[in-house]
């Protein structure tokens, strides 16, 4: 059976950081990534890990704050999120498996995690 397991969420000041976990179980992934979701919002891409483009994919409103890596080894992926701000609030759901190539889409993921809570207070 196929689980990812996010971990990492809090609550944080503005202009404080945060590094969210997400650990596969079941199968190995090769592309892996992260989105989110805030309060009466759709679900929207954060980051992502490539196997055909590496981890280089990220949402303008994240960049440069924002950083994905991977560990192979222990099938895990990592979001180092620095100088958060209050509208980065939001949770977090790790996402793998995708059946499609645009990366951005939620749709074309299969598998998800449970998410996690970011709260940036001002």
């Amino acid at each position: 059976q196929v689980q990812l397991v996010e971990s990492g969420g809090g609550l944080v000041q503005a202009g404080g950081s945060l590094r969210l976990s997400c650990a596969a179980s079941g199968r190995t992934f090769s592309s892996m990534g992260w989105f989110r979701q805030a309060p009466g919002k759709e679900r929207e891409f954060v980051s992502a890990c490539r196997w055909s483009g590496g981890c280089t994919y990220y949402a303008d409103s994240v960049k440069g704050r924002f950083s994905i890596s991977r560990d192979n080894a222990k099938n895990t992926v990592y979001l180092q999120m620095n100088s958060l701000k209050p509208e980065d609030t939001a949770v977090y759901y790790c996402a793998a498996g995708p059946t499609g190539r645009d990366t951005y889409n939620p749709g074309v993921y299969a598998y998800w995690g449970q998410g996690t809570q970011v709260t940036v207070s001002s």
